[in-house]
C-alpha cells in the first residue's frame, strides 16, 4: 500500500492529502467549522468501506461469471455511546438469482476493509523530528 500524507490546507480544518502522485482533499462540514471543501475523515472512512466492498463483489462476480451488472454500496457512519456504527446497504443489479445474491451477500463481508473495521486495529504513533 502506498503511505497517505495529511498537511494543513486552506481555512480552519482542510487538510491536504495525497497518495502517491494523487492529490485530493479533507474538509469538515461549515456547520462543524470546516469549509465544507472536501469529505470529512468520517466520510473517506465510509467510502472506504463502500469502495471495497464492491470491488470485491466485482472481482468475485467476475470470476464466478455472475451476471452483477453493479453493486451499488451506500455506508452511513453514526456514533452511540462512543460505538461507530456502520450501515452499510448493497444494492446488487443483474441477472442474479437468489443462491447467487446469498453468496454475494457474504463475500461483502470478506473484503478486507470490513475485516479490518471488524477486526482488532493497532495504531502506532511516533513523532519523527
Amino acid at each position: 500500500m502506498r503511505k497517505v500524507e495529511s498537511q494543513f490546507g486552506e481555512g480552519p480544518l482542510q487538510q491536504k492529502l495525497s497518495v502517491g502522485d494523487l492529490h485530493f482533499l479533507s474538509d469538515a462540514e461549515v456547520s462543524k467549522g470546516g469549509g465544507g471543501t472536501g469529505p470529512s475523515p468520517h466520510e473517506y472512512l465510509g467510502a472506504a468501506l463502500a469502495a471495497c466492498t464492491s470491488m470485491t463483489l466485482k472481482m468475485y462476480a467476475s470470476r464466478k461469471a455472475m451476471s452483477l451488472e453493479n453493486a451499488i454500496v451506500t455506508v452511513d457512519i453514526e456514533r452511540a455511546d462512543d460505538v461507530e456504527i456502520f450501515t452499510r446497504e448493497i444494492q446488487l443489479i443483474g441477472n442474479l438469482n437468489a443462491e447467487e445474491k446469498e453468496r454475494l451477500l457474504e463475500i461483502a463481508n470478506k473484503c478486507p476493509i470490513h475485516k479490518a473495521l471488524a477486526g482488532q486495529i493497532q495504531i502506532k504513533t511516533q513523532l519523527i523530528n
